[in-house]
């Protein structure tokens, strides 16, 4: 079963760490849900960079043999669901070039909204690509800039892109982190040892032990050099707009994203459902994984029992073997599995994180009553999918998001459920608490890029 939304990727970097590589290995192997499509990483010794990408997973890139060969106390890292580019290894990340000043290497989880034009003028400058990817524009913006100094050329570059970027550069003896203005992806800084850490969410931390000390703000550049503390720059002016996303299916529910845990607050979106859209029913079934929180909340609220009336496989890949509409059905049986003797005859409150093409709804729902569920009721933790994301998301284009085509009524009526109804924007803000500066255009079309 693919999924309709796709965060891009994730980042780390480690600094001042013995076996650098190591723990950039665990940062990434945490944060695998949000890329499994490459992953890369790049380490440094003594100014000597030692670089190993592929595609697939992070237990199948890196082996105990590979790993020791990235040697040294510095090493960046990512994993990589493409919103740019293809699935050639040319377009895993870290990505790496030699130029005036060194070696560099950059990982980026975001998306840059002006990468074509930024692209073709670098062309007519001269600039030769290896990759499609939008992150190579910033080696090239680097390499160059005719600033004298690396900060000033990573400066120079940063105001030459727009978009949403969580940047993390290496070079032969420092690091930087930087967030765009917008703070659209996030990036946590820790302490680890007498090193540090940055991570695009703080579960890489909590498997490596490293200390959570703060969120890397909104515009800001973190400049990691041995001998000395972190370094704070503020290079933009901050206007935050962080992605609500995150909250709703992106990040691991046992992370802390901009300030808050993500578990608790898909939970609160769980209750605020049962507040506003109450039904009876026997019981209340989360769709595994990601609707399983708010699912508990709605239980709580309501009052309704709790089950676990759908089990996933989750040693089910990407299946490529799809001649017939009959096997891409069968994906989704693959990978969710109706509980007959728990939902046979009952009333069944279904809560799912989002509805964004709908296939996927209308074969769970079409699976639950073929297991014998009298009604199923959709509840989803997120409004109506309506635009697409163009700051890191992987998201279909508008025509295919059924939420811009179709009603409520009319999706409902396709699914095949009982009734359906989505939380308000209200409603999943009052979720999310007072702080009113998220991103909200895949449900509201306000794009602030």
């Amino acid at each position: 079963m693919e999924r309709a939304l796709n965060e891009k990727c994730a980042v780390v970097g480690v600094f001042n760490v013995k076996g650098a590589a190591q723990i950039a290995y665990f940062g990434l192997f945490a944060l695998q849900h949000r890329g499994q499509e490459a992953a890369g990483i790049c380490s440094n010794k003594d100014g000597k960079f030692h670089l190993i990408k592929d595609r697939g997973l992070v237990t199948r890139v890196f082996s105990e043999k590979k790993i020791k060969k990235l040697k040294g106390d510095m090493a960046i890292g990512h994993t990589r669901y493409s919103t740019a580019g293809d699935d050639s290894i040319l377009d895993a990340q870290p990505v790496y070039a030699r130029y005036d000043l060194g070696e560099i290497a950059i990982v980026h989880n975001g998306n840059l909204t002006n990468a074509k034009e930024v692209r073709d003028q670098l062309i007519k400058r001269g600039a030769i690509f290896q990759t499609f990817m939008d992150t190579e524009n910033m080696i090239h913006l680097i390499a160059k800039s005719e600033k004298e100094r690396l900060l000033d050329r990573i400066t120079d570059a940063l105001h030459k892109v727009e978009g949403a970027y969580s940047f993390v550069i290496q070079s032969r003896n420092k690091m930087y982190a930087v967030r765009d203005r917008f703070g659209f992806r996030p990036l946590s800084l820790a302490r680890l040892g007498d090193g540090y850490m940055v991570a695009s969410e703080t579960c890489a931390f909590d498997l490596v032990g490293a200390e959570f000390i703060r969120d890397i703000q909104p515009g800001e550049m973190v400049i990691f050099e041995k001998g000395k503390a972190p370094r704070s720059i503020q290079v933009f002016e901050p206007n935050p707009h962080k992605c609500i996303f995150e909250y709703i299916y992106f990040a691991r529910p046992d992370s802390v994203v901009y300030g808050k845990n993500v578990y608790s607050l898909r939970k609160k979106m769980g209750q605020e459902l049962a507040k506003e859209l109450p039904v009876e029913a026997d019981m209340v079934v989360p769709v595994p994984d990601s609707g399983v929180a708010a699912a508990l909340g709605y239980s709580q609220e309501s009052g309704i029992p709790f089950e676990l009336g759908i089990m996933r496989n989750h040693y089910v890949g990407r299946t490529f073997i799809e001649p017939t509409q009959e096997l891409r059905n069968l994906k989704v049986k693959m990978k969710l599995s109706p509980i007959r003797e728990v939902i046979e005859g009952k009333k069944l409150i279904v809560i799912d994180d989002s509805i964004v093409r709908g296939t996927t709804s209308k074969q769970i729902v079409s699976m639950l009553k073929e297991a014998g569920a009298a009604e199923v009721h959709m509840r989803i933790s997120s409004p109506p999918t309506t635009d697409p994301c163009y700051y890191g998301v992987d998201t279909p284009e508008k025509e295919k998001l059924i939420s811009a085509r179709m009603t409520t009524e009319e999706i409902c009526d396709y699914i095949g459920a009982d009734s359906l109804a989505y939380i308000s924007i209200d409603g999943l803000m009052r979720a999310v608490g007072d702080d009113k500066n998220y991103c909200k255009a895949c449900f509201d079309g306000n794009y602030v890029v």
